[in-house]
């Protein structure tokens, strides 16, 4: 992998290019959630086309479970598998050490899950979780951390970062020992973690960036701290990591949170908001926040948002989008699903045309009330 920074704004807020073995993507950029190996609602044919994601997310616990490894080794990884041929991440399983808190339990060696779907118990440790990742063939792909919960004790948070760092230095050891199975490279990214404590995240930041690896990520935010203390975080984060590799803020998350965390020196952003929130009605546009079951929208024969130019944007009318989802139409879900992901990478492209013109700082102001604003 190969990132090469174009320009940073006056704002603080970068503009680049990363290069891996199936294909480029520009940043900043957004990555819609495909968690199994499928964006929920969305065909990989939208994907490409209206929506043109130029990478996806899958995550390593849920692929390991189902399909399982041996199936994806026999398609010839995830690629093969989904049919998407641009690059993907993977994230490790760390983020489902903090949601299936209830079904797991850690010590130094890893964590031991129990699956969610037969209750089969499961050792994740930092070494297999790098094997499984290799068998799935992400392009970019995650060390495995702990996600502390919001809100943590400091002595907690302080011990839940130094495993993590134990478990990261394991991870390059192990990536070190394997090879690619596909034949595409596949890059590390470590995780600064710290909860919010500032000393610590300082800390996990320099910790991470002395591991020299060619990308890094910040991650347990978005867990349920209030906005402002993801932002002092993100700020204390950003001025530690060195500048001219790109920065992942994992899970985040609204659009104003973006442009937030872009001025910040953010590159790389991933969210389950845009299908999630779609598939339960709520539409993110330049106007503001659509609650598209609301009878207002009834007679509304406009587009769903006429600045968006995707189709499901542009071809259907707000009546007819809430009609679907009174009636309980699989196609409304997917239509909004389709809307909120055009919307979000649209948001970033325009980021991105401001950050190259120098004028980022100012149109984010601007921009930010109006995406706020409950329509």
């Amino acid at each position: 992998m190969q990132f090469d920074l174009i320009t940073t704004d006056s704002s603080g807020a970068r503009a680049g290019l990363i290069t891996t073995d199936h294909g480029s993507i520009e940043t900043p950029i957004f990555m819609p959630v495909g968690t199994v190996g499928s964006v929920k609602a969305v065909t990989q044919e939208q994907l490409r086309g209206d929506i043109n994601a130029q990478i996806i997310l899958g995550n390593t616990y849920h692929l390991y479970l189902r399909p399982g490894t041996d199936v994806l080794r026999q398609a010839g990884g995830l690629h093969q598998f989904n049919g998407w041929e641009r690059p993907i991440l993977t994230d490790s399983g760390g983020y489902q050490v903090f949601s299936l808190a209830a079904n797991r339990k850690i010590k130094e060696e890893g964590v031991v899950f129990q699956s969610h779907i037969d209750g089969s118990r499961h050792l994740f440790t930092p070494e297999n979780v790098m094997d499984i990742q290799r068998t799935i063939g992400a392009d970019i792909i995650m060390a495995f951390d702990e996600c502390p919960p919001y809100p943590s004790e400091y002595s907690y948070a302080k011990r839940s970062m130094e495993l993590t760092h134990r478990w990261l230095d394991r991870c390059i050891r192990r990536l070190g020992e394997t090879s690619p199975e596909y034949g595409h490279e596949q890059t590390l990214f470590p995780i600064v973690q710290g909860s919010t404590y500032k000393d610590l995240r300082k800390i996990s930041a320099e910790a991470i960036a002395s591991r020299n690896c060619a990308g890094n990520a910040i991650g347990g935010l978005s867990v349920g701290e209030p906005e402002a203390e993801m932002y002092e975080m993100c700020g204390l984060v950003t001025e530690v990591l060195p500048k001219e590799k790109p920065r992942y803020l994992m899970g985040v998350g609204t659009p104003w949170n973006i442009l937030n965390n872009i001025e910040l020196g953010i590159d790389m952003f991933d969210c389950v908001m845009p299908t999630r929130n779609g598939r339960n009605g709520m539409l993110f546009t330049w106007q503001g926040v659509v609650n598209i079951r609301n009878k207002k929208w009834a007679t509304d024969f406009s587009p769903v948002d006429p600045e968006n130019p995707c189709a499901a944007s542009q071809q259907y009318s707000r009546a007819y989008l809430r009609h679907l989802f009174v009636a309980g139409e699989i196609l409304g879900m997917t239509l909004a699903s389709i809307h909120n992901l055009c919307f979000y990478l649209e948001l970033v492209k325009a980021a991105r045309v401001q950050i190259l013109q120098g004028t980022f700082g100012a149109w984010k102001k601007q921009v930010v009330p109006q995406l706020q604003t409950r329509l």
